[in-house]
């Protein structure tokens, strides 16, 4: 893994076409690069490179117990990658993708990656940066995680990344502040009702809004008929990213 890191900044439609480039050919020959996400940064490999993805984890300082979410460009990988996805679940990413919403899905049994233990299940994002989305589109589903050594708070700004990680990555996308600075909403969609995993920047509110038409909704502690409640006293199996409080 290179330890030269270039810096690149995304201001003009030309800078953007050099980022985009740098960061394909990183990523396409098994680096690592950092790039602006629409909640905070995030630290990317491609997912489905087993080498990528282990220095991505090692960057971090993580195990494979805590596997990296996955960002697509649109909605239809989504069936490339997930199985067994209940409709309400299909009218959350309809409605909220792209945007700040991670679902857990059944991944697809077929599919050659190792993003580490996620226990058969994979988080899965479309992220609202048209600049991300274009390097999806032309190097395939991203193993991403936040921009952050495991335990720090996750950068919301290149200088923050760079600090922590800029001698383990190859490239990284300057991009300004954050516009979100807060970390997506996780929902599971593994069971047979949705449960939110972590609160995050789109509001279980809203979420509930949009789950109202199938007649199910995220229940949280206070609310009415606490048998169909989640769990609380232990720790979620669900999630494949167990550092939850650090995703994109």
């Amino acid at each position: 893994m290179s330890t030269v890191t270039e810096r690149y900044p995304i201001a003009t439609e030309d800078e953007q076409t050099e980022a985009i480039d740098a960061a394909v050919a990183a990523l396409q020959a098994g680096e690592l690069v950092v790039v602006p996400t629409d909640t905070v940064y995030g630290i990317a490999a491609d997912a489905f490179d087993k080498g990528a993805v282990a220095g991505l984890l090692a960057a971090k300082g993580r195990g494979r117990s805590m596997p990296p979410p996955v960002l697509i460009s649109n909605v239809a990988t989504l069936d490339a990658l997930a199985t067994r996805i209940p409709d309400w679940a299909r009218s959350l990413v309809e409605e909220l993708w792209p945007g700040a919403l991670t679902v857990v899905f059944h991944q697809q049994p077929s599919l050659q990656w190792d993003l580490g233990e996620a226990r058969q299940t994979v988080a899965v994002r479309i992220p609202d940066s048209d600049i991300l989305r274009r390097i999806i589109d032309r190097v395939g589903p991203l193993a991403t995680s936040s921009a952050n050594r495991t335990t720090k708070p996750a950068a919301t700004n290149a200088d923050q990344a760079d600090e922590m990680l800029g001698k383990m990555v190859k490239a990284i996308i300057d991009g300004g502040e954050s516009p979100v600075g807060e970390a997506s909403t996780i929902v599971s969609a593994t069971g047979d009702e949705p449960k939110v995993l972590r609160e995050g920047a789109i509001s279980i509110d809203r979420i509930n809004e949009i789950l109202a038409k199938h007649d199910v909704a995220i229940r949280r502690p206070g609310d009415p008929d606490p048998a169909n409640m989640p769990e609380t006293d232990g720790p979620e199996t669900d999630l494949p990213a167990t550092d939850a409080d650090t995703e994109v």
